[in-house]
């Protein structure tokens, strides 16, 4: 029986990962150095949004590279290893919830995106974004591509990147915040995570200007701290 169930999956990962270097193969032929791009933490009520951009290396293709979604914790942390060893450059930026809070997501998002490609040791030929809108301000070519982290290598790298780096600050930071269960949630609006909000207020960790975080003027555990970021 256990056989029966784990056959179909194991063939839609390969499925899924057939053609995944496709962009990467077409831009190596020409000489074209590829960047990809993700982000994650649009969505929690808590926490920096996180971006990384990878440059995979075309002699040291990465096996098993997918959607960070899609793969389990200990894939993750292991692929994320090989991405570090393995990857031509890759960097990580990322932005905290003050400037979330100021700026509105997206433009923090974008700022991530910027501070992590502005950091990249090697010059892009090309920078390939998940998502269908492009970075703006970028000095370089960039092409968005939808589901990009389920449909390019780089990105999907570089999602992997992101989410490890991300999830592993929020498991950090639930040693200074115990009773919000970050390391559990990592500040998505579980029902565990709104209960400890309304009987806590936001730290310093929270979006203010998300619905579901309690006002500014509610001051929860540790609001004199300076700013994490």
């Amino acid at each position: 029986m256990r056989q029966r169930v784990r056959r179909p999956v194991q063939a839609a990962l390969f499925e899924l990962e057939e053609g995944l270097y496709a962009q990467e193969e077409t831009a190596w032929a020409k000489g074209v150095r590829l960047a990809g791009v993700d982000e994650v933490g649009r969505g929690p009520l808590a926490g920096p949004v996180v971006a990384a951009v990878v440059v995979l290396d075309p002699r040291a293709p990465i096996g098993g590279l997918r959607d960070s979604k899609l793969l389990s914790p200990r894939q993750r942390v292991r692929l994320a290893r090989l991405i570090r060893a393995q990857a031509v450059a890759w960097v990580v930026g990322r932005v905290g919830p003050a400037r979330i809070d100021t700026d509105n997501v997206l433009q923090a998002t974008w700022r991530a995106m910027r501070r992590a490609l502005g950091r990249l040791a090697v010059e892009p030929g090309l920078v390939l974004v998940d998502g269908h809108l492009h970075i703006p301000r970028l000095p370089w070519p960039q092409r968005a591509i939808v589901r990009g982290d389920q449909r390019c290598a780089s990105i999907a790298a570089a999602s992997i990147l992101a989410k490890v780096t991300r999830d592993a600050f929020m498991v950090r930071i639930d040693r200074r915040y115990p009773d919000y269960g970050f390391r559990q949630h990592k500040g998505y609006a579980t029902a565990a995570h709104l209960e400890a909000l309304a009987r806590l207020g936001p730290c310093p960790l929270h979006r203010r200007s998300f619905h579901g975080v309690a006002p500014a003027a509610h001051r929860g555990p540790g609001a004199d701290d300076p700013r994490l970021f």
